[in-house]
């Protein structure tokens, strides 16, 4: 070969270019997708989440299908946990199944695997909802999440149960987890207006509930509210009392609600088997404070009082061509 000229090797063939990778969407799987779990759900679907649910009847399934929830069958206290695949891929578990009597939590009780599926899946978030009937009757003061728990019901104390036992089984877990202890749920479809609306009579549980003297709320966009805002934070065995500002007592809110409905849509009251007074002594029971969801959470309640829910509520009667067939739980 000349001096000076050097060999040329063969370009080498240009590496393939593989397209930038997509974050994968967060996807959360919903124990017991009811009122509140339904709620979440289509929210989080509209933000591109990925959403599953769990269901007891395939009537429910098909309707969580048409909403876009992956949506299953599926019985916490005999179904296995392998039938439920979305529970290894889940990023969030949002749990909604309430105790059952006689049996406890049924997902803790019913499956010993629990935790090491959980340790071996995807998941980052977990939350439990509780319910601040934990808490027992307080003599009308105000608690916080530090206050002595102190359930009397069995219901109650099932409740206290579940929450130990979901806390205790994520301690060996890389994960945020956090309980929340809800008061009565209501919104679209499920409150005071509603009930009034459709002419029915109270419940002999909603009477009793109707004695209390202060009651703990939240509208469900505001449970949405706080967990969205727990999304947003590490934590780990963290407790929080999801209410609103007024625990106010359950005849005031239906006097409220009726003089709503009679105001903007009278014929809707005629025959209405409802009432809006209780002639009885009230007991006490307890005032929730919400002091630490506004702290840590940061959570700006949408509906900070009753009458603030209820009149959203009756404003989107505009937008619907129905009224739900749903009766109210607070």
């Amino acid at each position: 070969m000349a001096p000076g000229v050097h060999s040329l090797k063969p370009a080498a063939p240009a590496a393939a270019v593989s397209p930038p990778q997509q974050p994968s969407p967060a996807h959360m799987l919903v124990l017991g997708t009811g009122f509140v779990g339904r709620y979440v759900s289509q929210r989080l679907l509209t933000q591109g989440w990925r959403v599953s649910g769990t269901c007891t009847s395939p009537a429910k399934k098909t309707e969580l299908e048409m909403l876009g929830v992956d949506a299953s069958v599926f019985d916490a206290t005999r179904s296995s946990l392998a039938n439920l695949r979305s529970l290894q891929d889940a990023t969030h578990l949002l749990i909604s199944i309430p105790p059952i009597p006689g049996i406890g939590d049924p997902l803790l009780s019913s499956h010993s695997d629990l935790q090491s599926t959980l340790k071996d899946s995807n998941l980052q978030w977990l939350c439990y909802l509780s319910s601040t009937s934990v808490y027992g009757d307080c003599d009308g003061a105000w608690v916080d999440e530090d206050h002595t728990v102190n359930p009397k019901s069995a219901s109650a104390k099932l409740r206290y149960a579940a929450e130990k036992g979901w806390l205790n089984l994520t301690d060996h877990l890389d994960l945020s987890a956090f309980i929340f202890r809800l008061g009565g749920i209501y919104g679209p479809g499920r409150s005071a207006v509603d009930t009034i609306a459709k002419r029915k009579s109270l419940s002999q549980r909603q009477k009793l509930r109707e004695s209390k003297q202060y009651t703990a709320r939240i509208h469900v966009a505001d449970i949405y509210q706080a967990i969205l805002a727990s999304m947003s934070i590490r934590s780990a065995r963290r407790i929080y009392n999801v209410v609103d500002d007024d625990p106010a007592p359950r005849a005031e809110v239906f006097a409220f609600a009726r003089s709503l409905v009679e105001r903007r849509h009278p014929s809707l009251l005629k025959d209405s088997a409802v009432s809006g007074t209780q002639d009885i002594i009230v007991a006490a029971e307890k005032r929730v404070s919400n002091a630490r969801l506004k702290e840590e959470l940061g959570t700006r309640l949408l509906h900070p009082t009753y009458k603030s829910g209820l009149e959203s509520i009756l404003d989107s009667w505009h937008t619907n061509s129905t009224l739900s067939t749903e009766i109210s739980d607070i």
